[in-house]
């Protein structure tokens, strides 16, 4: 296995921002939520995903989508990217789907202005897709909702990329 990564948590102020603006969270509710962030983690040697765990408890009707503000940053080597799917089981049950199908978190996302704050965009499409029934959704404070893979990537042999990232969600054009 290679090592070519490690988590941590985002400053307090860049979570509390979008926890405030997506969630409507107290200072309080997002402190308490803040301090209770735990690392992406695998569950057994041979999983490949990395899961990550809601902040704070989340509930999704049918059709309803929300900006999950995980308080994680990757730093990753050159040449490796993560790959952001959610949980197979919420996936069956709830056909929970990211917005932007895979995320995809570049290696020098880490160094943008928000710490390259790991945003997750989800949507519980149960009842909207033909043949489900609509079910509500909700994800407990802590419970692993998505899973995170790293992945090396190749480049082409006339590639002269040399712009710098500040951002994310469309900010390299």
């Amino acid at each position: 296995m290679n090592r070519i990564a490690e988590f941590g948590k985002v400053r307090q102020d860049i979570f509390k921002e979008i926890a405030q603006e997506e969630f409507g969270l107290t200072d309080e509710q997002v402190l308490a939520a803040y301090e209770n962030i735990t690392l992406p983690k695998r569950a057994t040697s041979g999983s490949a995903g990395y899961d990550f765990y809601a902040p704070f408890d989340i509930t999704l009707e049918p059709g309803e989508t929300a900006k999950i503000p995980t308080g994680i940053k990757a730093k990753m080597e050159n040449g490796w990217v993560l790959m952001i799917f959610p949980r197979s089981g919420f996936g069956f049950k709830y056909r929970l789907m990211l917005d932007n199908t895979v995320g995809v978190i570049d290696s020098d996302y880490y160094y943008s202005d928000n710490e390259g704050h790991i945003m997750i965009k989800v949507t519980n499409m149960s009842g909207v897709c033909a043949g489900s029934t609509g079910k509500t959704l909700n994800i407990a404070a802590g419970q692993g909702f998505a899973q995170g893979v790293f992945m090396p990537f190749g480049i082409t042999t006339d590639d002269d990329a040399d712009g710098v990232r500040n951002g994310g969600l469309g900010s390299t054009g």
